[in-house]
This record gives structure tokens, C-alpha cells and sequence, in this order.
């Protein structure tokens, strides 16, 4: 989960993505602010074709990239929460359903940039303009609601994330200290030394905190972007070697439960959902696209990309560790400077990504609170409310230890809202007036109560492990799966 923007092509296009989503409000404000930066905010007529922008390969990389995250690396633990067969059946159909609500979404937004000759329209927009178009007065009269709670869940979203990558800094720089001692150059076996006694948890997320804060104080996307491109480069070489590794030596599989039980199964949900979330993504990236008719097929593409890697990933690291599995895969790597050291590049990415994470909410919630205050307050309060939020997923990441549950919380309680539930929705509310086949109502309203039961379902889970964690196991290791 990343915010990147590129500046390599050769008209400086510039594309704002996000690990999971990407943000309406700050979209606009930064086209209005840092309007010398991005010089080439869409100024064409709906349905021309634009001579400024991505290629569609450009695109493709973006949809992906934008998918390699922290979520990836949990997919082996949440395919042993619903059985080896269960599991890559599950992110099958997860993937399609994703996909599936991401098309929905396209077009709802093209339909309005049509009928209201806009050039862009984000998620925020397209929900608000759907409950305008909607038949019921009621809705209608409150379709500026509809963008405040897309903004609401992103910033539930991009502050879980933000939490989600304190836990996963301070368990891996954890085990890497642990296991210096012991480490060696042999990576033949998966055997580890014993662990060195170190300092809890909590105190390694604590000891993050300053760095964080340092991070965030920076609001020059230009200098953002360095760090997006190093958090890049360095996950994805990681990846390459979690990857060779994991496929190497599987045991006999005949070993692991073909479905799981139902009581884990919503912390599945959880996680998956987490991992497929990047519907934000997919407007701003359509917008910049030179040829955005062949958006469709490329977002189609992509997102089989990205199940397969998922199931190829979950699959195979559950084959690999049986139960045994950790809630990060990189956890389970052996004690040799090759894979301490994929370790430390994911350390190193994931605490350059947490500042273009966090530039999203602090977007929507800083200049709120700036408008509350004198002009010769400003400065003192954005850096006040910055130190405040650092604090708040510093908080949260102490208080919920368990990187597992962390990312299931976060994928049921808000993922599961923007990906799942409202898409469908906005379909029908956008094309009832036009008339939709009951065949196509029954399945909007069939993936909207899937996603609704996922919400409720998984986040009663998480919260329901969550509270046994704390009653059975200690914050020293955040990282322990409690059955």
C-alpha cells in the first residue's frame, strides 16, 4: 500500500496511488495547491482523447504496484484460517467480485462526467452525485453525506494502515535483533538460532515513533516521491526472494485441512479484503491515462495479475510453513543474512511508505482544523494535529500488537465498505431512473450483503481474538497466533 506519483514519463505525469486507496479530497487540493506541479490536470472535454498522461503499460505497473503492500505478506496466515483449498478458492472469487466493483465504479463515474461535463470525477463524488440521482428525496437531500463518509472510512483506511506498519516494523526489527547472534551465512534450512532476550514489543514501536514524526513533518510531495521510489524498489526485491524461497522444499500438503474452521474463516475476510483493497486507485488512474477507453481492459488484466500472485503467494506459504505460518511471512524466514536482510529492505520500505500513507488523511483532517484557528495559529496547529495522529496509530499499534488482527480489523471495519458494499449500491442508485434488470439489482444487493456480513462478522472476530489475546498471551511477541 503506497501513495506514489510518477514523474518519469515524459510530460511529468503525475499519478497519486494509493496501498489500498487513494484520496478524493486530496486529489483536489493538490491539483489546486501544487497547480505549477501537476501542470497537466485534465482540461479536456469528456471523451476526448487525452494527449497528456500514462501509457497503458504505465498503468498496468501502477495497478499492480499499488496492490504490494503488507497485506501480500499476510495472505499465507489468512489461507491457513480458511484451508488450503477453501482459501485460494476464496481469493478467487474475492478477486472477481473486486474487480467486478471496481468496472462498477468506472462507469458510474464516467456516466456523471458525461451528464455533468466534468473532466474527473473521484469516489467521493461519484457516491454523491449516485444518491442525487437516486429516486428517494431523502437521499437526495443528503448526498453530500455520501462524500463524507467515503471520506471517513479512507481516513479509517489509511490510519489502519499506518498502524498496521508500526506492528510490522517493530515485530520484524524485533526478530532481526533476536536472532543477530545466531545469524549466519548458510540458508539452507529453515532451522533458527535461539533467540536472543530483547526488548518488548511495544518498545520497539515506541522507539519508531520519533522517526515517524520526522517523516510525516515532510509535505512536499516532490520529496515524497524519493522515498515512494526506494519503498518500491526495495519491497519488490524482497518479494522476489520471499518468493523463491517459499517454493522451495513444500512438504507433503495432504497434511493441511482442506477448509478450516468457520470461526477463522471471517479473519480470512478480513485480511483478503485488506490485501485486494485499491478501488481508490482506480479513477485517478484512469484519469491519467492518454487512452482511457482501453482503461477497462488493462484494470481487467491487472487485477488477474494481482489474484494470482495472492493466491499464488497465500498457497504457497501456507504450504510451506503449515501451521507454524506467522502473521507476516517474512517472519518465518530463516536466520541467514539473506533473508535478514529481506527483512531490513521491508523494514526500510514500509517506514518510507508510512509518511505517503499518512499524507492522505492529514490532507482531509489538517486543513479542517487549520480552518478552525487564526491565520498566525496555522503553522502550530498542522504540525499539532500531524504529532497527534503519529500518536493516535502509535497508540492503537501498542493497544493491538497482533499484526494478524490488525489487518483483519482494518479490512472488515473499512475495506470492506469501500470495495464491497458501496459499488453495488452506487449502481443501482445511479442507473435506477434508467431501469436495471432484476437480475442485475439481485446481484448488486447479493455482494452488498456479502460485504455487509463480512463487516459485521469479521470484525466481531478480530475484536473477539483480539480480547482473547490479551487474556492467554503477552505483547512480547505480536506476532503469535492464538488458536
Amino acid at each position: 500500500m503506497s501513495v506514489t506519483e510518477n514523474t518519469g514519463d515524459p510530460q511529468g505525469a503525475v499519478t497519486l496511488k494509493l496501498d489500498h486507496l487513494s484520496s478524493p479530497e486530496s486529489t483536489k487540493k493538490m491539483q489546486d495547491k501544487d497547480s505549477s506541479f501537476l501542470d497537466n490536470s485534465p482540461s479536456e472535454s469528456p471523451g476526448s482523447e487525452k494527449t497528456k498522461g500514462i501509457t497503458g503499460f504505465q498503468t498496468l505497473v501502477h495497478l499492480v504496484k499499488g496492490n504490494m503492500g503488507t497485506g501480500i505478506l499476510g495472505l499465507p496466515l489468512a489461507v491457513k484460517n480458511a484451508g488450503i483449498l477453501m482459501g485460494p478458492l476464496s481469493l478467487l472469487v474475492m478477486g472477481i467480485i473486486a474487480c467486478h466493483c471496481m468496472h462498477i465504479l468506472v462507469r458510474c463515474a464516467q456516466r456523471f462526467c458525461q451528464r455533468l461535463n466534468k473532466p474527473f470525477m473521484d469516489y467521493g463524488d461519484t457516491v454523491m452525485h449516485g444518491l442525487e440521482a437516486s429516486p428517494n428525496t431523502w437521499l437526495q437531500n443528503h448526498a453530500r453525506w455520501g462524500r463524507h463518509m467515503v471520506s471517513f472510512f479512507l481516513i479509517v483506511t489509511q490510519l489502519g494502515f499506518c498502524c498496521v506498519y508500526i506492528v510490522f516494523l517493530a515485530d520484524n526489527l524485533k526478530q532481526v535483533v533476536e536472532a543477530v547472534n545466531g545469524t549466519t551465512s548458510r540458508c539452507h534450512s529453515n532451522e533458527t538460532a535461539i533467540p536472543t532476550p530483547t526488548m518488548d514489543s511495544r518498545l520497539y514501536m515506541l522507539a519508531f515513533l520519533p522517526v515517524l514524526v520526522l517523516l510525516v513533518l515532510i509535505r512536499n510531495l516532490r520529496v515524497l516521491t524519493i522515498f515512494s521510489m526506494f519503498a518500491n524498489i526495495s519491497m519488490l526485491v524482497s518479494l522476489v526472494i520471499i518468493t523463491q524461497y517459499v517454493a522451495q522444499g513444500i512438504p507433503d500438503p495432504s497434511r493441511l485441512p482442506l477448509v478450516a474452521s468457520w470461526e477463522t474463516y471471517p479473519l480470512f475476510f478480513g485480511t483478503a479484503v485488506f490485501s485486494f483493497e485499491s478501488i481508490g486507485v482506480v479513477l485517478p488512474l484512469e484519469n491519467k491515462m492518454k487512452e482511457a477507453r482501453r482503461f477497462p481492459a488493462i484494470l481487467s488484466l491487472g487485477m488477474s495479475l494481482i489474484t494470482a500472485l495472492y493466491i499464488g503467494i497465500g498457497a504457497l506459504g501456507y504450504l510451506r510453513f503449515g501451521d507454524d505460518v506467522k502473521a507476516s511471512i517474512t517472519l518465518n524466514l530463516p536466520d541467514c543474512w539473506l533473508y535478514q536482510s529481506v527483512k531490513l529492505l521491508y523494514v526500510v520500505g514500509i517506514l518510507c511508505t508510512y509518511a505517503l500513507q499518512f499524507y492522505v488523511p492529514a490532507e482531509i483532517i489538517v486543513p479542517f482544523a487549520v480552518t478552525l484557528v487564526p491565520k498566525r495559529w496555522a503553522l502550530p496547529v498542522d504540525l499539532a494535529v500531524r504529532l497527534a495522529m503519529v500518536g493516535l496509530t502509535g497508540v492503537l499499534a501498542i493497544l493491538i500488537p497482533r499484526l494478524d488482527l490488525v489487518l483483519s480489523l482494518v479490512g472488515s471495519v473499512s475495506s470492506s465498505a469501500l470495495a464491497l458494499i458501496i459499488p453495488p449500491l452506487l449502481e443501482i442508485s445511479t442507473y435506477c431512473s434508467e431501469g436495471l434488470s432484476p437480475l442485475t439489482i439481485a446481484k448488486d444487493v447479493l455482494i452488498s450483503v456479502l460485504g455487509f456480513l463480512g463487516f459485521v462478522v469479521g470484525t466481531y472476530q478480530a475484536l473477539s481474538e483480539l480480547v482473547k489475546s490479551g487474556e492467554t498471551a503477552t505483547f512480547s511477541n505480536g506476532t503469535i497466533f492464538v488458536q
